[in-house]
């Protein structure tokens, strides 16, 4: 596989505990489909429940500027954002495969931190309830779902004693039956 970008051949390289295609000129990766979110929960296990469905509004797919090819099947490749943030990647439409550019996984994984914790304080109790929809629904097996309700759950849990320090100490000190 050749690089989308300046067409060097693509190097199968372990990142983030998967291996994946890198390119030694240019410093992007090419992610087949899945690797992405893989390589998001090892990069930060607690944002293993955030994932972003890059597929889900294909109306706001536009062909790159610089009409790049996917390097697995060589269709064009589409721009599109990262979820709500500005960081745009290009995906292909046909493999699912997302091209990262030097630099945009780690913009990618700010973002998801942030927004986990906006989500988090704003729409704690939604977001379990969608995660634990996901345990019968999801796209991932019911063991990595299972592992997303857990998460959340521990993330409610130090977010409510960090926000209501007082509640917190009183329910440690009632007596386990």
């Amino acid at each position: 596989m050749n690089c989308p970008k300046c067409g060097e051949q693509l190097k199968e390289d372990p990142f983030k505990g998967i291996k994946v295609d890198s390119c030694s000129s240019c410093k992007g990766y090419w992610f087949e489909k899945g690797e992405l979110r893989k390589a998001k929960d090892k990069e930060e296990e607690k944002l293993n429940w955030m994932d972003v469905d890059l597929w889900e509004n294909e109306e706001k797919f536009k062909i790159t500027k610089d009409k790049l090819l996917c390097p697995d099947c060589g269709l064009p490749l589409y721009e599109v954002n990262y979820g709500d943030s500005n960081i745009k990647v290009d995906v292909c439409n046909m493999c699912e495969g997302i091209w990262l550019d030097e630099g945009e996984f780690k913009k990618v994984a700010k973002y998801l931190k942030d927004r986990a914790g906006d989500k988090i304080m704003n729409e704690y109790f939604k977001t379990l309830t969608e995660e634990v929809g996901e345990l019968f629904l999801g796209p991932e097996s019911l063991q990595e779902e299972a592992k997303d309700v857990l998460t959340v759950l521990g993330l409610l849990k130090y977010r409510f004693a960090g926000k209501h320090p007082f509640i917190s100490d009183v329910i440690s000190k009632i007596p386990k039956a």
